[in-house]
């Protein structure tokens, strides 16, 4: 049986690798990265499989069926973190995969299993959401190697600067023939499974993103000597289009939008801000309805603009649309969590995941696993030892029965 002890140690081990003293920030290409890297292959082997780092610096631990070289299902989730993280977001998934394959105590498949801790979800330090499981879905754009950091380090001197050769990060990408299925298990990041007092819930579909980066620019000027009716504030602007996206997005139910990062320049107390730069993240789970709303939000901001005489500029991101995990995978799912003797909750989940971009090349599923007040991104981020037991038996028993598609 998994150990949820050993889940919990395990979590709080990785969680020591931290550029933050008191905190938790463990980003793409860092020292940090490549000691929790280290802890994983470690573990992996102990639990019997064959482990490795990929092209892209993802962990890979491959345990063989009954015969080498059989297909496998994927399971795993993401090693970095945000900046001041919490201990569980990505981790958990990893380590209870690890924990479930040690618990077959050497017993063997119609298949194999791989576990994946993915080595940059988060896109903290390069701007790169989803990197390494586009890269294992063979969605890599290389135009990325040259993104840098806030310290200007380009992502092929980072990653030349890790032993790992740019040039050779199309190895890492997976063919669809070499994958059943891929399932993660994670924390909810929500409060819907302890408001109702359900330990594990089985998720229907990840919502789709879409961000951009917005810019307004006006004119800089003396705090003291411009008067009011003169002023082209770029701060002022961004003000309003903050509201603006708050308006828009509690008008549609079951839509979301936050801005999450502003940065104004000059940035000196007694300077009117002449630009400002600030994010915007809408998410929904019907594509339609988060276009709209994204469409909204965007006339909204030229209309501030328009009247305040400043300058817009709204450069998209990469979109990510509604994923839908295959019933096929749900189904089993839920099988295991009725073996449990677990009631069902079936959720979305608002957050993105690595699926997101494996579901290029597989059928996705998902677990959840609750999480106190709902609380991620944040170092309060909290489960219990029972839920970390309760979410690890509920994957051995979805591995253990697990049927292929067509089987």
């Amino acid at each position: 049986m998994p150990s949820p002890a050993r889940i919990m140690a395990r979590c709080a081990e990785i969680a020591r690798h931290s550029e933050l003293a008191n905190g938790l920030t463990r980003v793409y290409l860092s020292k940090e990265q490549r000691a929790a890297n280290a802890l994983v292959l470690a573990w992996m082997r102990e639990a019997g499989m064959q482990a490795r780092l990929d092209a892209a610096g993802s962990v890979v631990g491959r345990y063989e069926g009954t015969q080498p070289g059989l297909a496998c299902l994927m399971l795993g989730s993401h090693l970095d973190s945000v900046r001041d993280a919490g201990r569980y977001d990505g981790m958990l998934g990893v380590v209870t995969a690890i924990e479930c394959v040690q618990s077959l105590g050497g017993k063997r498949l119609p298949f194999a299993i791989e576990v994946i801790g993915f080595a940059d979800e988060e896109g903290v330090r390069f701007g790169t959401s989803l990197l390494a499981s586009r890269i294992v879905s063979g969605a890599f754009d290389p135009a990325l190697l040259e993104a840098r950091d806030k310290d200007g380090v380009s992502m092929r001197e980072a990653m030349k600067a890790n032993g790992l050769d740019p040039d050779a990060i199309g190895t890492a990408a997976r063919r669809s023939d070499e994958l059943l299925a891929y399932a993660e298990l994670h924390i909810e990041q929500g409060p819907v499974l302890e408001a109702e007092g359900v330990a594990v819930g089985v998720v229907t579909a990840i919502n789709g993103s879409r961000r951009a980066v917005v810019t307004l620019r006006g004119m800089a000027g003396h705090a003291g000597t411009v008067p009011m009716s003169l002023r082209r504030d770029a701060l002022a602007g961004a003000a309003e289009c903050v509201l603006a996206v708050e308006r828009i997005a509690r008008a549609e139910k079951g839509l979301v939008a936050t801005v999450g990062k502003l940065e104004t320049l000059p940035g000196a107390t007694n300077v009117i801000p002449g630009e400002v730069r600030f994010t915007v993240d809408c998410r929904s789970p019907e594509d339609a309805v988060r276009e709209r709303a994204l469409q909204g939000i965007f006339g909204a901001i030229a209309d501030v603009a328009e009247a305040r005489g400043l300058d817009s500029h709204v450069e998209r991101l990469p979109d990510f649309n509604v994923t839908r995990c295959a019933p096929w995978l749900m189904a089993q799912f839920e099988r295991a969590v009725a073996a449990e003797k677990l009631p069902l909750r079936t959720l979305p989940s608002g957050a993105g995941h690595d699926g997101m971009a494996m579901c290029a090349i597989a059928d996705i599923a998902m677990l959840f696993v609750r999480c106190k007040a709902g609380i991620s991104h944040n170092p309060a981020e909290s489960i219990t030892e029972d839920d970390a037991g309760t979410g690890a038996r509920v994957l051995l028993r979805f591995i253990e029965a697990f049927e292929p598609r067509g089987a």
